[in-house]
């Protein structure tokens, strides 16, 4: 992407960043800092909509699943107070599904973890209908599958027999998986 095709930060820069992984949410912070935005930080959902309420940013960066609830409810209130706002949901689980409901509710553009820095200023700052770049190290198609078995075990209660089951896959098979260690 060129730089004609991302536009300036402009003279709002608050950055409202949502995350339940306090130390991504600092180093995130930090880097954003650097790239002129004026980050403000908050580890909830209860968090995330308490600042968009009192004051509703011009740029988001909202993880998907936090503790205490879905990303998406932030991204939702902060459509209403702001409507102009440019909106990124980041999350580690990424689907389909999600990502439409995302954009769907007004986020801007939808990136899977592990997304950096470079990768979430260039999707706030896309101009228009230009797409970012593609991210300069995506995650594997092992990391993939991980991820996707990591996703399943958990809305399955981390119950192995029933992720066995529903992901089609003996279950002393997906007890090996489970206990590697994630690829890069």
């Amino acid at each position: 992407m060129t730089d004609r095709e991302l536009l300036e930060i402009g003279d709002d820069k608050s950055l409202l960043l949502v995350d339940d992984d306090e130390p991504f949410l600092r180093r995130l912070a930090r880097a954003m800092e650097k790239r002129g935005f004026e980050p403000e930080l908050a580890g909830s959902v209860a968090a995330g909509k308490a600042i968009a309420t009192a004051r509703p940013p011009a740029y988001a960066v909202v993880d998907l699943r936090l503790e205490d609830g879905n990303g998406l409810d932030v991204v939702e209130l902060l459509r209403e107070r702001r409507p102009g706002a440019r909106i990124i949901v980041l999350t580690g689980y990424g689907a389909i599904a999600t990502a439409v409901a995302a954009v769907k509710i007004g986020a801007t553009d939808y990136l899977s973890k592990p997304a950096d820095a470079n990768d979430i200023t260039a999707a706030l700052l896309a101009n228009g209908d230009a797409l970012p770049p593609p991210p300069e190290n995506p995650m594997s198609a092992d990391r993939v599958r991980w991820e996707h078995i990591q996703r399943v075990y958990e809305l399955c209660n981390r119950n192995v027999s029933e992720t066995a089951r529903r992901l089609n896959m003996h279950r002393r098979t997906l007890q090996r998986i489970l206990a590697k260690r994630s690829p890069r």
